[in-house]
């Protein structure tokens, strides 16, 4: 997108990475709450001492091999989340995925994803919130609906995954619908643009 500079005010939203630890917190007690209350009011009977016997006798290799599992999900996971975001920005960016950079943090051994193009409002927070929708809230909805304990923990650990995104989404809240977002290249956050009156 090509923007006259001097038409814009940019202000820089950010937070360190300790602050960042510490406030998405506010986000992640919630979705436990939330989720596992419905889970466990509509499906009360599996949680039953002879069901949970029941359900650790039927799935008893998996849980010997729980850890290479969980591992393989989180890594596996982590890279889908990332993919999300850079897909749906690359459909708003004039110049597709050349505009999207992923990486790695090796410090924290995460992957990350970059838009390097300014996006309207509207477009930055689709993209900020399509890994929580599709990895995280909708497999969640799916296995409460079912009462498939096990997609219900992938949605709820995608979820709780996605709340480093739901954090930048809520520094995002008093924006107007007329700002424009980039991608902050360095810092947890972004710049926003407002047109100068």
């Amino acid at each position: 997108m090509q923007l006259e500079e001097e038409k814009y005010r940019k202000t820089e939203l950010s937070i360190s990475a300790a602050k960042a630890n510490v406030q998405v917190l506010a986000f992640v007690v919630p979705i436990m709450l939330v989720y596992g209350a419905a889970y466990l009011l509509i499906w009360p009977e599996q949680f039953s001492a002879r069901n949970l016997r029941q359900l650790a006798q039927t799935h008893q290799q998996l849980l010997m091999l729980s850890p290479v599992v969980m591992l393989l999900v989180f890594v596996l996971g982590a890279v889908v989340h990332e993919l999300l975001h850079g897909l749906t920005w690359a459909i708003f960016c004039q110049n597709g995925f050349q505009s999207i950079k992923y990486g790695v943090h090796w410090k924290a051994l995460t992957p990350y994803c970059h838009c390097k193009e300014v996006l309207p409002l509207r477009h930055y927070v689709t993209g900020g919130m399509m890994p929580g929708l599709v990895m995280g809230l909708l497999p969640a909805i799916v296995g409460i609906a079912m009462g498939h304990f096990l997609l219900f923990l992938f949605g709820l650990f995608f979820s709780i995954a996605a709340a480093g995104d739901l954090l930048i989404l809520w520094m995002l809240r008093h924006q107007h619908s007329s700002d424009l977002v980039q991608d902050h290249p360095d810092k947890i956050g972004c710049y926003v643009l407002s047109k100068q009156v």
